[in-house]
């Protein structure tokens, strides 16, 4: 199961765990985009539902989730990519906007992960991985409600690991680095804030989604059956970078 899994890094994920042999349900708002990955995933030869849905709805999320059991029985993998951005200076954050971030990226998480997690704890099996951000680590300019929903986050996959440990189900985290998508090109594409990024980063370049894809294939495997509460960094280096220039 993929929240926000139509569109973006959650779309790169849920295609790469189909080509791992996965069964991939991706999820969103959109009916259309639901209807395209879905069909992308059907290519790959593996079985799919078409739901839609919004985290930051419970009711939605829990109908959802009754959808899939309904057909596939159980959920081992739950990956939490739904997730939004908002940029303008934190003195002048209104109040409403910075609820917006949140309510999708970290409440949103959460709902997902008890939802879900439930259903993984009475299996006695599950993997759940949530998207973190370079943001959990390092501040970024005048995008202080998504840096703080996902330091947020971080934390709150930290607490899950340690609740859910002994019960059968591992919880990590990805923190990617830069990944040109719909959700942030404005803010990382021919800007003086891109130049700085690529400056930062090592190998001198942005990511491709689909470079996102091994860490969560490997988080939500059974190579993972001792990792849980880590954040993953897949970043072309850029948290081990002081100066490079």
């Amino acid at each position: 199961m993929v929240t926000g899994g139509t569109t973006g890094l959650g779309r790169a994920i849920a295609l790469g765990l189909a080509e791992a042999g996965a069964d991939v349900v991706a999820s969103s708002r959109r009916t259309e985009q639901v209807e395209k990955a879905a069909a992308d995933i059907e290519k790959l030869g593996r079985r799919t539902l078409r739901v839609t849905s919004d985290v930051t709805d419970r009711g939605s999320v829990e109908r959802l989730h009754n959808a899939v059991l309904a057909e596939f029985e159980r959920v081992d993998i739950l990956v939490n990519a739904a997730g939004i951005t908002f940029k303008a200076p934190a003195l002048e954050l209104d109040e409403a906007d910075w609820q917006r971030v949140m309510e999708t990226n970290l409440m949103g998480t959460l709902r997902a992960c008890q939802i879900f997690g439930t259903a993984m704890v009475k299996a006695r099996y599950g993997r759940i991985v949530n998207l973190a951000s370079l943001s959990t680590f390092v501040s970024f300019d005048q995008v202080a409600a998504y840096s703080a929903s996902k330091a947020a986050v971080g934390s709150l996959t930290r607490s899950l690991a340690v609740e859910l440990a002994r019960k059968g189900v591992n919880v990590n985290a990805i923190a990617p680095g830069i990944f040109p998508t719909l959700l942030n090109a404005s803010i990382v594409q021919g800007t003086p804030r891109a130049a700085e990024l690529l400056m930062r980063t090592p190998m001198g370049r942005f990511g491709e989604a689909r470079e996102l894809a091994g860490a969560a294939i490997f988080l939500a495997s059974e190579a993972a059956s001792f990792v849980t509460g880590q954040v993953i960094v897949v970043d072309g280096g850029f948290l081990a970078s002081g100066v490079n220039r």
